[in-house]
């Protein structure tokens, strides 16, 4: 393997480190500007150097005798594959930064939902219930009417706060 190669190889693997880094920690250290977008984003950047490199690499193998050809070879060939691989990093990224998620849960979210008693609930006091808010157990305080044993079927009313409910407590259905 001659030095052009080895040269190509050190680009990808430097645009393939970027890349990673700008994946794995880019916004826990802020790895780039936040803002940029499009084609001098740090993953449209480290896409295309990383694609150039390790075809370049290729091409450069590839090419007859001589450093010349090796160079001029292994950097066409880098081109060809890095314009659609930065085109297709810079798509990519775009499409994880627009991801639709879902709302996060409020404590109207908490009214109409059924829970357990976890925790005795007196009657005039709280006690705690586990009701499932967006597809997650979360226990809050509770309180009612009257006093509802621990293990009894709840349906939530009204939610005071976001770690506390009024609830009343409803039969227990089997499932046919």
């Amino acid at each position: 393997m001659g030095s052009v190669t080895t040269a190509f190889l050190v680009a990808g693997g430097i645009g393939l480190v970027v890349l990673l880094l700008s994946l794995l920690v880019g916004d826990v250290l802020h790895f780039g500007h936040p803002e940029a977008d499009g084609p001098f984003s740090v993953p449209t950047v480290a896409g295309f150097i990383g694609a150039f490199g390790f075809v370049g690499a290729v091409g450069s193998l590839l090419a007859p005798a001589g450093t010349t050809w090796s160079i001029v070879v292994g950097a066409l060939a880098g081109v060809v594959a890095a314009v659609p691989m930065g085109w297709f990093a810079t798509r990519l990224a775009r499409a994880a930064a627009n991801m639709r998620t879902d709302a996060t849960p409020t404590r109207a979210d908490l009214v109409g939902t059924m829970g357990v008693v976890v925790s005795p609930i007196p009657a005039q006091g709280y006690g705690e219930v586990r009701v499932s808010l967006g597809g997650q157990p979360v226990k809050v305080n509770a309180r009612a009417e009257h006093p509802i044993p621990r293990g009894a079927r709840v349906f939530v009313i009204e939610a005071t706060s976001s770690t506390s409910v009024i609830v009343e407590e409803t039969p227990f259905l089997e499932e046919a």
